[in-house]
Order: structure tokens, then C-alpha cells, then sequence
């Protein structure tokens, strides 16, 4: 059994924040069990698999740096919780202390970008929403509170240790909240196939809120996400070392504003170093299993990796692979200098799933004809409408209202047009000119004697030339945010600014007029974007604690000068 939460204080040098330059570090280890608030006038360093208890809550403060070496890792089970609300100015930052060396007199904002990973591991959240997994033989085939699975990356304490488990029958399950938060250099191979990504999200539950992410360098993928229902929002992922946005097991969710970079994380194999697909999409473990991958993607920014060749042969691999009847909607979005395939049939995905069309499934064909309110009766829910809420219109499989530049192997479309997308009714257009400001990449690089990569060394992401302008926009449902231009920034804007490592490295370029920081909105204790009574009943419960995200002057107690500050602010944040 694991032991207990362990703190060791040492003092830090300048090597960590300049705001902070001699505060204490503290060495996590073992089990969180109570409910605990890290504070950024320390840094943390995670000694171990470090997991949140169930019935725990770890809340963390804007500013907050994590800073582990190779080994550390978080995990925050199923019934746990986590708040690590970050904002522009001051992010919280989940990295490895090799990194935090490369910072300026110990200045988050600064920093050298360095082609490594496995420098620590990963934050994992394992929540309680229906999953299809075949693995576990007491699971069953149609939606069931009781199936779960096993979570990758993660070591049992012992035989049946239920906190590495994932899944039940809440899609509604809230596991926390996730702002502005940025995970790099992370990674840990346990063994074959059994890596940490650099968010693994199991299991997740819509109540989860999570925007604002960055994941740079990681050597598997970016983000997975095994079934659940959560939904992202301005999610950065950059130089994978696999894929960049991976889907499993019957996720039904929406993303939008995401940008994607493909490069490498080291010099490795695909997989293991250098990006394979920038979306890789599994319907099921079996692919007649229900629920089934369903899901809406708006505002999407995909810059490929087309290699040295002129084929792209030897770059990364596709835009878009699809497996085991997996259906996703795609608009908005862009897809640009990608090594093989914009839209690829990989059908099944080497752990035994069956692909498309089996048991009485929709054929692949079909997925992008069928309306996306047509149910598959195989393993069916008796609720299908309850069970997929995320496709509201449209056919099950689409690509529409996107533009495609640059991607040059003579393969690039061949199944796309099979498929119509490039048909006029969808409205994509194959562009001449760059859907973006400017693409700077660097010298070619190999990190195999077979792959070749042109990294990205710096990026002006705002939309140009065709991306400037959409046909259609994102329903205003509560989650989307209609607007219309196409790829992940608008003309004028550009929200990596301020909080990314894109940024403190020097890779991301700023619109005219210089980056616009948006002033913290701290009194705003639960992240409603307000000021308002819920925060006041926070911070009279919390009152004369000593660590609390309450204390809003940072001077070690909650008390009158944190409820002045919080008056002050009172009302809508800025």
C-alpha cells in the first residue's frame, strides 16, 4: 500500500522563479489523502507516482511551477478532483527542473527550447463517464456502469489497486478544472505500448473543464483521451514524439481552437520521438462496441511535418486517421504541410479491433453519408440521443468549411476525394497561398536514418488569404464560440501569448501592436468569470487559513485585506 503524502522542504536558489527566487521547494511523494493547495510562492517537485486520493481535492495557484525530474508524475483518480487554474499572466507550469535551468534569473517566461522528453512524467485524471474497452473480460459490449480499464503509464500498488482504474456511468462526472496550464519535456515508458502522454484524460467526464492547455515535447502522445465525454478549448500541442491528438475507446466530446505542430521530441522513431499523425481517432477497442467515438471539431490549426523529400515520404504521417468506426465532424479548420495523407483509412488498430463495418456496423463508406442522428442498433443503448449529445447536424464523418495547403505527397487526397470532401457542397478549399501569417522552420533534421524533420522554430498563426473568412460558424451552445474565420486564430489574435512555452522560447510571434496580456481575474476564485457571490462564500469559509487559494495578497493567511482586495474587484472580470 502506498504511504502517506511526504513533504521535504529544501531551500532553492535563483534557478526557480525570480518572483519567487527564494522560496522553498517542496518534494511530493506517495498519496495525496487530504485536500491540499500547492501556492506559488513554493515550486513543487514530484518524487514518484504522486495520486489523488478519491474524495480529495488538490488545488493549485496561478503561477504555480511543478518542476520534477525523470520519474515524477501526478495522477488524480476517479471521485478525486483538481483545480489548476492558471490565467495569461501567470500560467502554472508542469515541467522538468532541466528546463527550469534554461530560465533567465529563474523567469517562467524565458527559457531555451531543447529537443528532449522523458524528463519527468505526466498529469493523468481518471474520472467516472462510460468507456468501450474489451480488454477487461468482466466488461460487456453495449454502455455499462461497471466497465472500466486500466490506465496507461500507470504502476498498480499492488493487485487490484482501483486507483490506476478508469471509467463507470457518469458522463456528467466533474474531475476539476484546468486553466492555462503548460506540460513540457514530459514522458515515461513504463514498457511496450505503455507510455505516458502529456495529458491522458480516462474516463472524463463533461462537468470537466479544461481550456487553455499546452504540451510541448512529450515523448508519446500529446493529448489521449479514453472514451468520456470532456470537452477542450485553446489547446496547444507541439513536437510529439507520436500522436499529437490521440482518441480512444468512445469519446463523445467537442474541441475547438486547437493548434497542432508536428516535429520531434528526440532523436527517435515515430512513436517514441518524431510525430506520426497529427489526429489519430479510435472508435472502439472492438469496433462494434458501444458507446462509439462521436465527436465535433471546430477551428482546428494542423501544420504537418512534409519532411525533406519531395513527397514527404520521410516527414510525419496523416492529418486525420480513422479506426475501428470511429465518426468525427471536422470544420473550420486547417491542414497544412502534412507528410502523407489528409484523410487516412488505418482501419484497425493492431490491438485486435475488427475496423469498420463489422458485426453489422456502418461500413467506412457509409460513416460519410449517414446522418448523424442514425444510431447503430448493434450493442445499442437503450438512450442513443442521451448517449451522443455532442453531433447535432451533419453527416457522422465530415471535413467542411477548411482549407488545405501544401501537402504535397500524391496521396494527399486520394481517400479524402474518395470520400467527397473536397467536393464543392463542402466547402474546403485547396489554397495556393498560406492559411497562416508565416511558417519559419529551421534546418533539416534526422533524427532517423528514414525520417527527416524541418522543426518549426517560429510561428505567426493568425489566419490569412482563404482562412480569414468561413462559410458557416460553431452553434452557439454554451461550449462552441461562433466565430468566422477558419484554424484555431482569428486575424487580429493570437492566445498563445503570455502563458506557452511557444512564447517564453521564442517561437510564437506576436500580432501587430505586441501581445495583449489580459489582467488576472484572481478574485474570481471559482472560474465563473465573475466576481461574485460564490467567491465571497469561498473566501468567508476559508477564512484565517494559511494556504488557500483565498488568499489573494499571497501574505499567509486569509483574512481582511483579502476580502478588501476581493470587493474591489467585485462584478464581471476584465
Amino acid at each position: 500500500m502506498k504511504k502517506n503524502l511526504t513533504t521535504v522542504v529544501l531551500f532553492a536558489g535563483a534557478t526557480m522563479l525570480s518572483s519567487t527566487a527564494f522560496a522553498a521547494e517542496v518534494s511530493v511523494s506517495g498519496n495525496i489523502a487530504t485536500s491540499t493547495t500547492w501556492t506559488k510562492n513554493n515550486t513543487y517537485s514530484l518524487v514518484g507516482q504522486v495520486v489523488v486520493l478519491p474524495g480529495t481535492t488538490l488545488t493549485i495557484q496561478p503561477g504555480t511551477v511543478i518542476a520534477s525530474n525523470a520519474g515524477g508524475s501526478l495522477a488524480v483518480t476517479r471521485g478525486a478532483r483538481i483545480s489548476a487554474v492558471g490565467n495569461q499572466s501567470e500560467p502554472i507550469i508542469f515541467t522538468s527542473k532541466n528546463d527550469v535551468l534554461t530560465w533567465t534569473a529563474g523567469n517562467p517566461k524565458t527559457g531555451t527550447w531543447r529537443p528532449v522528453c522523458n524528463e519527468w512524467g505526466n498529469l493523468t485524471i481518471m474520472g467516472r463517464a462510460y468507456i468501450s474497452e474489451n480488454a477487461v473480460a468482466t466488461n460487456t459490449a453495449s454502455p455499462n456502469p461497471n466497465n472500466i480499464a486500466t490506465m496507461e503509464g500507470l504502476t498498480a500498488a499492488a493487485p487490484g489497486d482501483i486507483n490506476v482504474l478508469y471509467g463507470g456511468g457518469d458522463d456528467l462526472d466533474d474531475s476539476g478544472t484546468l486553466a492555462y496550464c503548460s506540460f513540457r519535456y514530459g514522458g515515461l515508458v513504463i514498457g511496450l505500448a505503455n507510455e505516458l502522454n502529456g495529458l491522458s484524460l480516462g474516463g472524463v467526464g463533461k462537468e470537466t473543464t479544461i481550456d487553455h492547455m499546452e504540451i510541448m515535447n512529450n515523448v508519446d502522445d500529446g493529448i489521449e483521451i479514453w472514451g468520456g465525454t470532456v470537452n477542450l478549448q485553446y489547446v496547444s500541442i507541439w513536437n510529439i514524439g507520436d500522436d499529437s491528438l490521440d482518441i480512444d475507446q468512445g469519446w463523445r466530446g467537442k474541441v475547438q481552437f486547437g493548434l497542432i505542430v508536428q516535429g520531434y521530441s528526440a532523436n527517435a522513431a515515430q512513436g517514441s520521438g518524431t510525430g506520426d499523425n497529427c489526429i489519430e481517432m479510435d472508435g472502439a477497442e472492438q469496433s462494434d462496441y458501444q458507446p462509439v467515438t462521436t465527436g465535433v471539431m471546430y477551428n482546428m490549426t494542423v501544420i504537418g511535418n512534409n519532411g525533406s523529400n519531395a513527397t514527404g515520404s520521410n516527414g510525419g504521417d496523416h492529418g486525420v486517421a480513422y479506426r475501428d468506426n470511429a465518426r468525427m465532424q471536422i470544420r473550420q479548420s486547417i491542414f497544412m504541410d502534412l507528410g502523407e495523407k489528409l484523410v487516412a483509412l488505418d482501419n484497425i488498430d493492431g490491438d485486435g479491433g475488427a475496423g469498420y463495418g463489422f458485426n453489422g456496423t456502418l461500413t467506412w463508406a457509409s460513416t460519410w453519408t449517414t446522418p448523424w442522428n442514425t444510431y447503430s442498433t448493434v450493442n445499442a443503448p437503450a438512450n442513443p440521443a442521451t448517449f451522443y449529445q455532442a453531433q447535432t447536424n451533419g453527416l457522422l464523418n465530415e471535413i467542411k468549411d477548411s482549407v488545405f495547403f501544401n501537402n504535397i505527397n500524391p496521396a494527399a487526397y486520394t481517400e479524402a476525394d474518395l470520400r467527397g470532401v473536397r467536393l464543392k457542397g463542402n466547402s474546403n478549399v485547396t489554397a495556393t497561398l498560406s492559411p497562416v501569417v508565416a511558417v519559419t522552420r529551421g534546418a533539416v533534421v534526422n533524427p532517423t536514418a528514414t525520417l527527416a524533420v524541418k522543426p518549426v522554430i517560429s510561428l505567426d498563426p493568425r489566419a490569412a488569404n482563404d482562412s480569414i473568412l468561413s462559410v458557416g460558424t460553431a452553434p452557439n451552445d454554451g461550449f462552441f464560440k461562433p466565430v468566422t474565420y477558419r484554424g484555431a486564430f482569428g486575424p487580429t489574435e493570437n492566445w498563445l501569448c503570455g502563458w506557452t512555452a511557444a512564447d517564453a522560447f521564442g517561437m510564437n510571434v506576436a500580432p501587430p501592436g505586441g501581445c495583449v496580456i489580459a489582467s488576472a481575474c484572481i478574485a474570481d476564485l471559482n472560474g465563473d468569470g465573475s466576481v461574485n457571490a460564490s467567491d465571497l462564500a469561498q473566501i468567508l469559509s476559508a477564512w484565517g487559513a494559511t494556504t488557500s487559494t483565498a488568499d489573494l495578497n499571497n501574505d499567509g493567511v486569509v483574512g481582511a485585506a483579502d476580502l478588501a482586495q476581493m470587493l474591489n474587484a467585485w462584478g464581471v472580470c476584465p
